[in-house]
Order: C-alpha cells, then sequence, then structure tokens
C-alpha cells in the first residue's frame, strides 16, 4: 500500500512538472534539449502509469528466480536503496533539468550580480555573475553524469576486451596484455589527462577519452580472474567440443557468466569518473564554460569562499552525494549478485 501511494505522488507531481511546462510556458517541442526532456517525460509518465494502474505487468521479475533473489538480496541494503533513489533522482534532472530548473543556467539576475545569497527565489543563492546556483547544479548533473557514464562505457569496454581475451587464450597471450595493461596503468591519471588534454584540445569528448583510458587494470583484472574461473566449467568445454568458434564462446557462454562482478566494478568506476571529471574541471582542462560543471563552480567559488561559501558549497555537495550514492549502490550490488547469496 506505501509503494502504491509513492507511486500516485510521484505520479501526481509529475503530472503537475510536465502541465507547467508543457501547457502553461509551451516546453513540448523545440530545441533538442527539450525534446529530449519531453521524450524522458513520457517515459517516466508511462512507467507511474504502470506501478499505478497495472503493477502486474512487472510480475515477470517473479518468473526469474535470479532475478528475483537479486532484488530480494537488494532490498536488504537500506544505504543501496537510498543510493539507487537518489541516481535515479538524478538521472531525471539530468534529462528533465529544462522543466526543473527554475532559470537557465547562464542568465544573469542583473539585479543580484554580487554573490546574492541564499533566497526564495534563487534558494542557493547566486554567483558572482548573477546566475542562480540551483539551476547550475542540475545542468551540471548532466555533465557529471553524461561524461562519466561515457567515460565508464570506454573503460569499460576496453579492460573487458582485454580481460576476456588474456582470460581465455591464457599464456604468453595473458602475459603481454596484463603486462601493457599494468604498465599502462602505471602512468599517473593527471600526466595522462594533460597530455591527451594537451595534444587533442579542451572539449567534452577529450576528457572522456582521458578518463576512458584511466583505470582499465580493474576491469581487466576483474574480468581477466573471472573468465579463468568459467572457461573450465563444462557448458564451455561443451561449446567449444561442439565446434562453436573463439567468439561465440565468448560471447555466448563466457561473458553472460561474468557479467555480475563487472556490473559492480562499473557502478563504482562512475564515482570515480564523476570525482576525476570534476577534478579536471577544477583544474581547468575538464568542461569548459558556458557550460555548467560541478568542478568549475567549485573553482570558481574558490574566489569567494569567504564572502559567498555557498557557491562553492552546494556544488561541493553535489559532487560527494553523487559519488556517495554510487558507491552505496556498487555495494549493495556486490551482495545482492554474490551467487553465494542468491543460490
Amino acid at each position: 500500500m506505501k509503494k502504491r501511494i509513492t507511486a500516485i505522488l510521484l505520479l501526481i507531481t509529475e503530472i503537475y512538472i510536465l502541465y507547467q511546462n508543457w501547457l502553461i510556458d509551451g516546453n513540448f517541442w523545440g530545441s533538442l534539449e527539450i525534446k529530449l526532456a519531453t521524450s524522458f517525460s513520457f517515459f517516466v509518465l508511462f512507467l507511474l502509469l504502470l506501478i499505478v494502474f497495472k503493477p502486474t505487468v512487472f510480475s515477470f521479475i517473479k518468473e526469474k528466480e535470479i532475478f528475483y533473489n537479486s532484488w530480494q538480496e537488494f532490498k536488504k541494503n537500506k544505504g543501496g536503496l537510498v543510493g539507487a533513489v537518489i541516481i535515479l533522482l538524478l538521472i531525471y534532472l539530468a534529462f528533465c533539468a529544462p522543466f526543473i530548473a527554475p532559470f537557465k543556467p547562464d542568465q544573469i539576475d542583473y539585479a543580484k550580480m554580487k554573490a546574492a545569497a541564499p533566497t526564495m527565489k534563487h534558494l542557493m543563492g547566486t554567483d558572482d555573475f548573477g546566475r542562480d546556483i540551483l539551476s547550475r547544479v542540475i545542468y551540471g548533473s548532466r555533465v557529471a553524469l553524461g561524461v562519466a557514464f561515457s567515460a565508464v562505457f570506454v573503460n569499460a569496454f576496453i579492460g573487458i576486451s582485454l580481460g576476456l581475451i588474456s582470460g581465455f587464450y591464457g599464456g604468453k597471450t595473458d602475459t603481454i596484455i596484463m603486462r601493457i595493461v599494468e604498465t599502462w596503468n602505471s602512468i599517473p591519471f593527471i600526466l595522462l589527462a594533460l597530455a591527451i588534454i594537451a595534444a587533442l584540445g579542451k572539449n567534452i569528448i577529450n576528457v572522456i577519452i582521458a578518463v576512458g583510458l584511466t583505470g582499465l587494470i580493474n576491469f581487466a583484472r576483474i574480468t581477466r580472474s573471472a573468465v579463468l574461473s568459467v572457461k573450465e566449467k563444462e557448458y564451455v568445454k561443451a561449446a567449444k567440443a561442439l565446434g562453436g568458434s573463439d567468439y561465440r564462446v565468448i560471447k555466448k557462454h563466457i561473458l553472460p557468466n561474468v557479467i555480475s562482478p563487472i556490473i559492480v566494478i562499473a557502478s563504482l568506476r562512475v564515482g570515480q569518473a564523476i570525482l576525476l571529471v570534476a577534478s579536471l574541471s577544477f583544474l581547468g582542462l575538464g568542461v569548459q564554460p558556458p557550460l555548467s560543471s560541478w568542478g568549475t563552480m567549485l573553482k570558481r567559488g574558490q574566489e569567494y569562499l569567504i564572502q559567498a561559501p555557498w557557491i562553492s558549497l552546494f556544488s561541493g555537495f553535489a559532487i560527494i552525494i553523487t559519488v556517495m550514492s554510487f558507491n552505496l549502490l556498487g555495494d549493495a550490488l556486490r551482495d545482492a549478485l554474490d551467487p553465494k547469496q542468491i543460490e
């Protein structure tokens, strides 16, 4: 009953937000960000309607025993649930920023151009340019999550590929690949980022490349160790005996059975990537103005820590809460996806 009431309240809130933006403000279909916000809002609205009026649609989860058992284990971890809720909220804010943010991130309030303290109009105050901090924090979630997820995808794709090849073939191939990965991992992140950004320039794509090419050893080692334990199983040997190609055996029989630890390390890696992106932006090497970035806001507020601490305070809180949420989620997933727990 409590879940149903929560879903109804969320549905009412979503309908009000859409009514305010679509009918009152006329923000339905225009720029790319409005189209993305509208499309994502349709998805959220449809999902909430299903949860409220036809919850039996999700009964298929109970039919898959492994999913159901994993979900039951996950629910026991309250920290993981809190982290998951915060992450879902951040994803919603990132997609629907034009509908949620009270102002545009670069909109200047000429009456408050001296870093005004929080008021009812500007709940988190304004920066030294008179821009609303709350709006910039909301739009900053787009950069933080977008760059972090993209970088982790690059990181995971390369690391998992190397780990699969290394663990499956073993021998000299294993030795060569892992020594190369270890050597690459020994390069300090900041030096690698400086080299990449100096060579390619300062933009989001290069930040994704710089962050995505660091920490490959995490995915490579985890995947390799999982493959070493799986490749000796009977079903893998049977697939080989039936003439399955190496690619098919890896794709159909090994990768699906080593995905659990990869999911865990990926969720933890997203939090690390957010910190790395914020660090680069703080040093002036990451996301460049006029895009709103939490790291850039920290850097800008450094000059006003005494006069206007809220400039750095709220962006710093956003980084802390987001990274902590992904760490809590990763810990919960590690327990929930442990085969010993879900058997």
